[in-house]
């Protein structure tokens, strides 16, 4: 790092009984306080170069003895004052990037300038912070750092800004071309310098090499340098989100354990005003970077935006933060991993383990981006495009493949989407405290084309009935709603089929399209749970035997004949009968309404049918027919 030095004479102050003095043969004449620390001076060597010193000793009597001058107010406190006292003796100071702040806001206090003696201290402090300071990276950071204990001054006197001026031009300088000095990015200067000119041109820039180094600012300075840098337009997005990255990762660690410790009884009052204070510097600090965050997309992780997140509902932040980030957050969701997604919940009136609701937030803005671009030119332009092949047709083709292939890549990223929620909601079914509505609303914000498949959701219900044993049959039945049973592979049919949590409602429609499943392949129906069984036996049926196709007589008492599976191996009675009892019950579960009134719309209805049969039943009647007639 850079340095000065001035004055060429020895260090002659010392402090005799907590007085500080110079060793001179000429009696001292001037008493100076400062900051509670008495020093014993000379009136010529100070007042000729000390404006202020000059009219203060002026304005006041003189005494026989000593003038005592008193300077509460001193920036910098005694150290820069000797400083300043040192260079008017004519000692040697030496002067860096540690102390050259303190030095000029001192030296401006006393009015150290050229209209009381040519080539003063506020000269020597400006060339040197002008010609070297602001030059070198190293010292340019380390005094933006010193600026924080003289906010004011450092204002007044542009030292602040001009070395946030410095920082954000290097910032977009290779760093060959940049005095690094002493810091964690010398490392670049070494692999250069070693490597020579060759292996510079072989070796490409270490892009971001600043971000480390100014990581070390405080969260006001880094602000303003990180707005600087950005303003500056030279820096990528991705290159200021990795910054953003480092800068969290330094001064938001562990941001739970600390929270949980200010949760915990305090022991006093001391200790309670000690953790409120963390816990409001951490606030600010993740509200700043929530507001430098890029507005490009994929600028930084989705991982990373939602540990912010995470860390912005422990520390409470402001709406506004976090809505900004749920929305950064659904640009990329499909990027996210299922345990980023487990936001921790501190709500005070809530006692689920996890936020669900700004988890629904961000899967409600990720729907609405989904708007897909026409995929067909108007029809007018059609036939232009028929009889003239210009270029202006091609442009019109280029841009519905664009648009066509823009369609897609969303189409995709609901895909993941659909399989990051399913996780999610395995995840979330485990919490006791969970409400069955905001399960389902989760379960329903992704529509029904995402899901290929319904097992990791047919799961996810599964865990979330196993942890809530107390549903009754309204609830059960509310829950499978969102279950699509067309869409359960034959393990997951033959899970539930056997899954006794499951309504017997549902259990009916799994042993349906299971039956039709092996209706066309050949295939056997797995065996059926006890309570199924047990429902068979009352009406003298053994599902293990063969049941005559297409029986017509063979009938089951109305109050049952929904739940029988012997109805699915007669279609033609047996499935008609299905298909009025499914529709009895929608009618009866009209009662399961929402708190506004409005019931949600079953994905059973296919099967409740009162108007006609549907071709899903049709396939299974000619298939049984044709089996018939062939025996």
């Amino acid at each position: 790092m850079k340095f000065m030095k001035l004055g060429s004479r020895p260090d002659t102050f010392y402090t005799n009984e907590a007085v500080r003095s110079v060793s001179s043969e000429v009696t001292s004449d001037l008493i100076v306080q400062v900051k509670g620390s008495r020093y014993l001076l000379h009136k010529f060597p100070l007042l000729s170069k000390c404006l202020r010193l000059q009219r203060i000793c002026s304005e006041s009597p003189e005494t026989l003895q000593h003038q005592i001058v008193q300077l509460p107010d001193f920036p910098g406190g005694t150290e820069a004052f000797e400083l300043c006292a040192k260079f008017c003796y004519g000692i040697t100071i030496t002067l860096s990037a540690y102390n050259i702040v303190a030095a000029r806001c001192a030296a401006e206090y006393l009015q150290m300038t050229e209209d009381v003696e040519k080539g003063n201290l506020v000269y020597k402090l400006e060339v040197f912070f002008n010609s070297c300071i602001l030059h070198g990276w190293r010292d340019s950071i380390v005094t933006l750092h010193t600026t924080k204990a003289f906010p004011l001054w450092s204002e007044d006197l542009r030292i602040t800004s001009r070395c946030i001026e410095a920082i954000a031009l290097k910032a977009s300088t290779h760093p060959s071309k940049v005095s690094l000095s002493h810091s964690h990015s010398r490392r670049v200067r070494d692999d250069v310098s070693c490597n020579g000119v060759e292996g510079q041109r072989q070796r490409p820039a270490a892009k971001g090499w600043w971000a480390e180094d100014i990581a070390e600012l405080g969260i006001d300075l880094y602000w303003r340098t990180m707005i600087a840098i950005k303003s500056d337009g030279k820096i990528p997005s991705n290159l200021i989100g990795e910054a953003l990255q480092i800068y969290a990762s330094r001064w938001l660690p562990n941001i739970s354990r600390k929270i949980k410790a200010t949760r915990e009884p305090a022991g006093s009052n001391s200790d309670s005003d000690s953790a409120s204070e963390v816990t409001s510097k951490s606030r600010l600090l993740l509200e700043s970077i929530v507001s430098l965050l890029p507005s490009e997309k994929g600028a930084v992780s989705c991982s990373f935006l939602l540990k912010l997140l995470k860390a912005a509902n422990i520390l409470n932040v402001s709406s506004s933060s976090k809505m900004e980030l749920a929305r950064r957050v659904a640009l990329q969701v499909e990027e996210a991993r299922v345990s980023d997604m487990l936001i921790p919940s501190l709500s005070s009136s809530s006692n689920t383990l996890y936020d669900v609701d700004i988890v629904l937030t961000i899967l409600e803005q990720f729907m609405l981006q989904g708007q897909s671009p026409p995929t067909s030119p108007p029809r007018s332009k059609l036939g232009t495009q028929r009889r003239r092949r210009s270029r202006s047709a091609e442009n019109i083709d280029f841009k519905l493949q664009e648009s066509r292939r823009s369609s897609s890549a969303s189409h995709s990223s609901k895909l993941k989407v659909a399989k990051i929620v399913d996780g999610y909601l395995q995840q979330i079914a485990k919490d006791i405290n969970l409400p069955l509505s905001k399960f389902i609303a989760v379960a329903e914000t992704i529509p029904d084309f995402s899901r290929l498949d319904h097992d990791e959701l047919y799961r996810a219900i599964d865990i979330y009935l196993k942890a809530h044993p107390d549903l009754n049959k309204s609830e059960r039945k509310k829950l499978c709603r969102v279950l699509d049973c067309k869409k359960l592979s034959v393990e997951a049919c033959m899970h539930a089929a056997q899954n006794e949590k499951l309504p017997l409602r549902v259990v009916v429609q799994v042993l349906f399209f299971e039956q039709a499943r092996a209706a066309t392949t050949g295939g056997k129906v797995t065996d059926l749970p006890s309570n199924i069984k047990a429902l068979l036996a009352s009406h003298n049926i053994d599902p293990s035997k063969p049941q005559r196709a297409l029986s017509t007589t063979t009938s089951i008492p109305g109050d049952d004949q929904w739940s029988t599976v012997s109805g699915l191996r007669s279609p033609k009675s047996r499935i008609s009968t299905l298909r009025m009892k499914l529709a009895e019950d929608d009618d009866l579960d009209e009662n399961d309404m929402n708190p506004d009134g409005m019931g949600r719309p079953s994905k059973f209805k296919g099967l409740a049918l009162p108007t006609g049969p549907k071709k899903m039943f049709s396939r299974l009647l000619s298939t049984n027919r044709n089996a018939t007639e062939k025996s």
